[in-house]
């Protein structure tokens, strides 16, 4: 008598997404075959070292040929050879782009070139992520900035349209184009303490505050609004009404902070004011815009360190001293002023408070 057998047909090329992720992140055949080992795979499917090697390089062969359609994800969801199911797709897709904020923070400030790209074995030693792993996703954010940066609209909606990638690894590249396509300083030796994250959290309330789209919806977020930063030189003025404004900053702050760190601002007001101001008024060079964020650290974070603040405390004096900025009277006789003001005001606050680790 025959064996019966049952027999399933399908189209989905399958995906282990265990052995997946370990391409991925760079391991090569062995390794992966090592950390599957170590996972317990073997007694877990009840399979020999020799089964588990035949597996892994026969799933390392399809994600090699995979990756030839992975820098236009568009064509993978067109593509007849590896048709995957949606969720699965997604996945794929997702996980290839998907980065290291370590490794991202090193590239930060530095040209997308070949010899960068040859420089990796740096960032890997740096970070202790794999080289493999460093060069896909220095390919990674080369590729979206090249495709994104001079195109018109949203930055993040055009990459979530070319990548298909979520709103929230998107809204990340975006900021790396937006930093990138800037050229702002990322690299000097007192900047060395901040994550990519910090950085990404101040570009984006830049791209949200700074650029045409906070008058104009759908434009590009990419470029900083020109006639803002032209228009900040006018905020010299709140240092012409400097003890107007501090005796309102004071008089807020009693009683909402300790009262030494009160004194505290009694006695450095002026140096904070005038930070805050002349990195405003200056942002309109080239030079200065470019060390926006050395600027900031030097000129007002380091200070704040020296005082002693606690993140609480700075950020209820930059809401006071914001709120009294904008209840000057010089404020309500220019009617651009007070919102040119908060504009600035609010991407400060944000900026600092990302900045600043107590």
């Amino acid at each position: 008598m025959l064996p019966e057998l049952d027999i399933f047909v399908g189209n989905y090329t399958l995906i282990d997404k265990e052995a997946y992720d370990l391409w991925i992140e760079g391991y090569s055949i062995q390794e992966a075959v090592g950390v599957m080992k170590q996972r317990g795979v073997l007694e877990t499917w009840g399979a020999n070292m020799d089964l588990l090697i035949s597996d892994v390089a026969d799933n390392y062969r399809t994600f090699d040929m995979l990756e030839k359609l992975l820098p236009t994800p568009l064509r993978l969801a067109e593509d007849w050879t590896f048709q995957l199911h949606p969720s699965v797709q997604k996945y794929v897709i997702e996980k290839y782009y998907s980065f290291d904020g370590t490794v991202i923070r090193e590239i930060l400030g530095k040209k997308l070139s070949g010899r960068t790209r040859k420089d990796l074995d740096d960032v890997a030693e740096k970070t202790g992520i794999t080289l493999r792993s460093c060069r896909r996703q220095f390919d990674n954010v080369k590729r979206i900035y090249k495709q994104t940066d001079d195109a018109s609209g949203s930055v993040k909606l055009n990459i979530q349209a070319s990548f298909l990638l979520p709103p929230a690894l998107a809204q990340k590249y975006a900021t790396v184009v937006f930093l990138t396509s800037n050229r702002f300083e990322t690299s000097k030796r007192r900047l060395s303490y901040l994550t990519f994250e910090d950085f990404s959290k101040c570009a984006s309330a830049m791209m949200v505050h700074w650029t045409s789209s906070e008058v104009s919806e759908g434009v590009d977020d990419c470029d900083l609004e020109r006639e803002f930063l032209v228009r900040l030189r006018d905020l010299k003025i709140v240092l012409e009404r400097e003890k107007e404004h501090r005796n309102v900053t004071l008089s807020h702050l009693r009683g909402k902070i300790p009262d030494r760190m009160c004194l505290e601002v009694e006695n450095n007001l002026k140096t904070y004011s005038r930070a805050l101001i002349s990195i405003a008024v200056n942002l309109i060079n080239n030079r200065d815009l470019k060390d926006f964020f050395v600027n900031v650290v030097e000129k007002f974070i380091e200070p704040c360190k020296q005082g002693r603040w606690k993140p609480e405390e700075l950020e209820c004096f930059l809401k006071v001293y914001t709120d009294a900025g904008s209840n000057l009277d010089v404020m309500s006789s220019d009617v651009d002023l007070k919102p040119c003001w908060e504009r600035y005001m609010k991407v400060m606050q944000i900026c600092i408070r990302q900045l600043y680790h107590s």
